[in-house]
């Protein structure tokens, strides 16, 4: 016998969405931390890239704040990129319009270590999403403390692709 599932995965499993208007009730509601779209959107050929066609086909409603939409910008406009102001747009019109903004009413309750992290946990409760897809390891040690799926990108792709990411 399996060992019990955490409430993430039973909100999954079990959730009632009988209340939900019908476009919600078979999509994900996903919070993606900002490494995971910097990554899918920088790189082309990388282990991420598919999460673009992803967002276009309608395959996760991504959850973007105020907040977590300006690191975004913010990250994109690091040096080390090399993008010109023109670039940035073009990036953020391959992810923005796909996500639904939440207006941040409020916070979770579980408190993240680096606070940077703490607006992906707060979109996540205020936005009422399935799951937060993050590499980073301080909100990753969360998991199964809240009443949202915390998973890296690799476990997201097997959960909706089901397939493994090639190396």
């Amino acid at each position: 016998m399996s060992p019990p599932r955490s409430s993430g995965h039973a909100k999954l499993r079990d959730r009632d969405v009988s209340s939900l208007p019908e476009d919600r009730r078979l999509v994900l509601h996903v919070v993606f931390d900002t490494n995971t779209v910097v990554s899918a959107l920088l790189f082309a050929s990388g282990g991420l890239a598919w999460l673009r066609q992803h967002w276009r086909e309608g395959g996760s409603i991504p959850l973007v704040s105020r907040a977590t939409a300006a690191e975004l910008t913010r990250v994109l406009s690091y040096p080390k990129f090399r993008l010109s102001p023109a670039d940035r747009i073009e990036l953020l019109g391959d992810y923005l319009p796909y996500c639904e903004t939440i207006k941040l009413l409020e916070k979770c309750l579980i408190v993240c270590r680096d606070t940077n992290d703490q607006p992906f946990l707060d979109l996540a409760r205020s936005g009422n999403a399935d799951l937060l897809v993050t590499g980073d390891q301080d909100l990753l040690a969360l998991t199964g403390q809240t009443s949202f799926l915390i998973e890296t990108p690799n476990a997201y792709r097997q959960r909706t692709c089901g397939t493994e990411p090639a190396l």
